[in-house]
């Protein structure tokens, strides 16, 4: 013990205590910031047998920030430690940086638990996904409000006024409206897509009024990202939904098939029970929707062809599926035309000669030359 206390008095007169002193800092910072990764990752492995989720998330979130924040005590402590031996100014900012760092760690923290709660929104163990669009706007603007609120507390923490910085953005908020007007519209038109969600992402959308369209990926706070059916991302700024008409076919309940056929007119006939049969073929198709409209009937007396029209609708709304059901019913119809003896319709003309043609031969030319 005598022995400690003459070296420890020995250290002092050399004024190298504060060495050893940071040194055993560090070295318990290190055996700290070692212990609570070893604690984190047993609670994770328990957090991972339970059927909630949001346990998993909390300790995931704070994995990093709070190793980060055993680290930067310890440093900012070693540093205050070193301050006060050598009374060096340049050891002055620990305290400052300790008040930053934590909020920065903090905001972190925060922000990564957003981020991993909408991916959990997104992708549920059990349950139905929550709405895409919603999730992601409500997302962004918790991440842009943690952002924001910590901004405005480290200008706070670095002696600056809150109060003049608000008035300042009040009376600059002005000008900065004029300026980035456009900016601006495209905000309030997300917000409003939002609001009224006239699509949301992966639907397929379409206008009318520009050549867009294509399978929604990202609506943004200024640009939705469009994919379009060529694979090309299209980027639309958000004001123009404000002001432009758009389809939304993803939200279907059917989709419809309209032909127009043509049958020869010497299958006059035969028409009325061609479309009697194609009638019953599509009342009795599994397929189509019965409870919708279902129209078959002549339509047209055509330059070459008795054209009669299919009007009904499908079951299903999607494309591909859609399109082998329409090819099904037209090779029925066909089958059905054929069946009764009768043909579909080809661009004919029949030209009408009032009295029979004479074909002369060279002789009579040569006669009906001479008498002439």
């Amino acid at each position: 013990m005598e022995q400690l206390q003459r070296w420890y008095a020995t250290l002092a007169r050399h004024e190298l205590l504060w060495v050893l002193e940071v040194f055993v800092v560090v070295l318990v910072t290190l055996i700290m910031a070692s212990l609570a990764r070893v604690i984190l990752n047993y609670l994770m492995r328990q957090a991972e047998k339970t059927r909630n989720r949001w346990d998993d998330i909390v300790i995931e979130s704070a994995t990093k920030p709070l190793s980060a924040l055993i680290w930067l005590a310890g440093l900012c402590l070693a540093a205050e430690l070193a301050q006060s031996a050598t009374e060096e100014s340049l050891l002055d900012f620990a305290d400052g940086v300790l008040r930053i760092g934590v909020i920065v760690l903090l905001t972190w923290f925060l922000v990564r638990l957003v981020k991993n709660s909408e991916q959990n929104f997104l992708e549920p163990i059990e349950g139905k996904p929550s709405d895409p669009t919603t999730v992601m706007a409500v997302g962004k603007l918790l991440r842009i409000a943690i952002i924001i609120t910590a901004g405005l507390v480290l200008l706070q923490s670095l002696g600056y006024s809150i109060s003049g910085v608000l008035a300042f953005g009040g009376v600059g908020g002005i000008a900065v409206g004029f300026a980035a007007k456009d900016l601006l519209a495209n905000f309030f038109g997300g917000l409003m897509i939002y609001m009224d969600r006239p699509f949301k992402v992966g639907e397929w959308i379409r206008s009318p009024d520009q050549n867009i369209e294509g399978t929604v990926e990202e609506i943004g706070l200024r640009l939705t990202r469009i994919r379009t059916f060529d694979k090309r991302p299209l980027y639309v700024p958000n004001q123009t939904f404000t002001q432009i008409s758009v389809e939304n076919p993803s939200r279907m309940f059917n989709r419809r098939i309209y032909e127009t056929i043509g049958v020869r007119y010497v299958d006059a006939d035969k028409v009325a029970a061609i479309i009697a049969d194609v009638r019953a073929m599509l009342e009795s198709h599994e397929q189509i929707d019965a409870n919708q409209t279902l129209i078959v009937n002549l339509n047209e007396f055509a330059a070459s062809s008795l054209n009669f029209f299919v009007y009904t609708f499908t079951k299903t709304t999607n494309w591909v599926l859609f399109h082998e059901i329409k090819q099904d019913v037209l090779l029925k119809i066909i089958d059905i035309i054929t069946r009764h003896g009768a043909e579909c319709a080809l661009p004919t003309r029949t030209l009408q000669v009032p009295e029979p043609l004479q074909v002369l031969s060279e002789g009579q030319l040569s006669e009906s030359s001479a008498g002439a």
